[in-house]
């Protein structure tokens, strides 16, 4: 099976949820921050996505009424 990119960076925002709880904000804030000190353009831009999709699935549980 073949994933799609966007497939590719709900996984890894689940994951941070998973891995990193309450704490995956800053965890995607921290790679986010060194890799645009590093100058790494492509790996800013993919955090970056994960990061708007980790804030949907954080956006999600709050309107969930049985979390």
């Amino acid at each position: 099976m073949t994933l799609t990119r966007d497939q590719e960076l709900w996984g890894v925002a689940l994951w941070v949820e998973k891995a990193h709880g309450n704490r995956g904000p800053s965890f995607i804030a921290e790679r986010i921050d060194a890799l645009a000190r590093c100058g790494e353009k492509d790996g800013t831009r993919l955090w970056q996505e994960v990061a708007r999709r980790f804030d949907r699935l954080a956006d999600r549980q709050e309107d969930d009424p049985s979390s």
